[in-house]
């Protein structure tokens, strides 16, 4: 899942990143509200973290233009501010939930996953199949014939991409662009790698190469 961070205090956001992304999410910054909103409304975040003092434009602003204009990403507030006003006022031009700083990185965290878990209970099932396998996006679990199989958060990454396509051909520029993010200049063919240990872990033929395409994840 990728996510999005609008903080203009940029220790915070390079924090933010590092430890969102060891959780196995890709993670785009922005230090402005005029760029978080640009890059918000191009539609491929599955969540976005928006601070409210920003330059630019203000998060609550940013939070209204997102809504008045249709887009109905989770949105994550924070703030320095304290108070009943300011949440209300957060709330109020549309964000999902908010949280004042300073606060804990494993709070931020469990808002994330608990809100990405609502929108995954709102929408489509959570757990996605394919073949034998079962892969639980709210919970990020895999069975395999009914057993579990412990992956890494970047394996299971993957594995994601590949099972909300099973059946279809997915490019590593597509796994890189959702697993990974914008910034990532390393090799590409990191992905070789995943794909080798995940095939390790649940079967050498649930994994199709497609030469000069890139990869299947056996539906049936």
């Amino acid at each position: 899942m990728r996510l999005l961070i609008v903080e203009d205090e940029r220790r915070l956001a390079v924090s933010l990143a590092k430890g969102l992304r060891a959780e196995g999410f890709a993670v785009d910054v922005v230090h402005d509200g005029l760029e978080g909103l640009h890059r918000a409304g191009e539609g491929v975040y599955d969540l976005v973290v928006l601070d409210i003092m920003l330059p630019g434009m203000n998060g609550y602003r940013v939070c209204a233009a997102l809504r008045a204009a249709g887009n109905d990403v989770p949105i994550l507030m924070l703030t320095a501010k304290d108070g009943e006003y300011d949440e209300a006022e957060g709330l109020d031009t549309g964000a999902d939930d908010y949280l004042t700083k300073p606060f804990s990185y494993v709070v931020l965290v469990a808002r994330v996953k608990a809100l990405l878990r609502r929108r995954g209970s709102a929408g489509a099932s959570p757990v996605l199949r394919a073949g034998g396998l079962a892969i639980d996006t709210a919970a990020r679990r895999v069975f395999r014939d009914g057993a579990e199989v412990a992956l890494t958060a970047k394996e299971f990454a993957v594995l994601e991409q590949l099972a909300v396509r099973a059946g279809e051909v997915v490019g590593k520029p597509q796994i890189l662009e959702h697993v990974w993010d914008f910034a990532y200049d390393g090799d590409p063919n990191i992905i070789e790698v995943y794909i080798s240990a995940l095939r390790r872990k649940i079967g050498a033929a649930a994994i199709q190469t497609v030469r000069g395409a890139g990869y299947r994840l056996v539906s049936s």
